[in-house]
């Protein structure tokens, strides 16, 4: 017998990525939408796909998506974000697995979209992450950012790349970044961390070595090379807001 699999996903606003991704989930036998207030198509996009949408206030990454597992019919769940599709090789090795799984949870790599094409060098890839698993012995943490599936069991791995589509321009992507950089800072702040100015100048450079030679960042040309940059500028501007942060805070 085929273990029965609930795909869950959490939206806003994402009408244009998410016919895409429920398109490539077709073999699911659930699928749970968790919206946070959608003022576009999406919750009608989701019913016409035949998904439970359930309308939540939004929590954070890390607590939405859990409550969004919480709501699944069935104990395994495949999480996805809406700009994300399953290519045909992976949802074909989920399908397999699914008829006698090995493993309470599994990851599998997943290919960036970046200045119109997918990285596969760098920080960009492979980029694994856990998304299908038994929700009985795995959950989403508490992270309202950077948030991850946490196991204490063996994780298996599946072949096949989830392809991340979020059509974001450069504009956009560094919009999401500053926010994503102050969120690090303030996360270490609470937690007393402290930075010294030469982790603050040389992790950068650090990160570029690894990402864009060892890694092999430059063979995905210009794309790879400002992915990679902007992630460099990342790590400077989290450990400086922190810094800041301090400044801020002894006044």
């Amino acid at each position: 017998m085929q273990t029965p699999v609930s795909v869950v996903l959490i939206t806003k606003n994402v009408a244009t990525e998410l016919p895409k991704c429920l398109e490539s989930c077709h073999f699911a036998d659930e699928i749970i939408v968790v919206d946070s207030g959608s003022e576009d198509e999406t919750v009608a996009i989701a019913q016409s796909y035949g998904a439970k949408v359930i309308l939540q206030d939004w929590l954070g990454f890390g607590p939405q998506k859990q409550f969004a597992v919480q709501q699944a019919r069935y104990d395994w769940v495949l999480c996805l974000d809406a700009d994300e599709w399953l290519s045909t090789k992976l949802s074909t090795k989920i399908k397999e697995i699914m008829s006698y799984p090995q493993f309470s949870a599994y990851r599998f790599a997943r290919t960036n979209k970046f200045m119109g094409r997918f990285l596969r060098h760098g920080e960009g890839y492979p980029d694994k992450h856990l998304r299908l698993f038994d929700r009985r012995l795995a959950n989403w943490s508490d992270d309202v950012v950077h948030e991850c599936v946490v196991t204490s069991v063996k994780i298996g791995e599946l072949e096949g790349d989830l392809m991340h589509e979020s059509g974001e321009d450069i504009y956009m992507y560094l919009n999401k970044q500053n926010k994503y950089t102050s969120l690090q800072a303030q996360i270490l702040f609470s937690k007393n961390k402290h930075v010294s100015v030469g982790k603050m100048l040389f992790s950068p450079l650090f990160r570029f070595i690894k990402f864009y030679f060892v890694k092999l960042g430059f063979l995905d040309g210009l794309a790879g090379f400002v992915h990679i940059t902007i992630g460099c500028m990342n790590s400077f501007v989290k450990y400086a807001k922190l810094r800041e942060l301090y400044r801020l805070g002894s006044k």
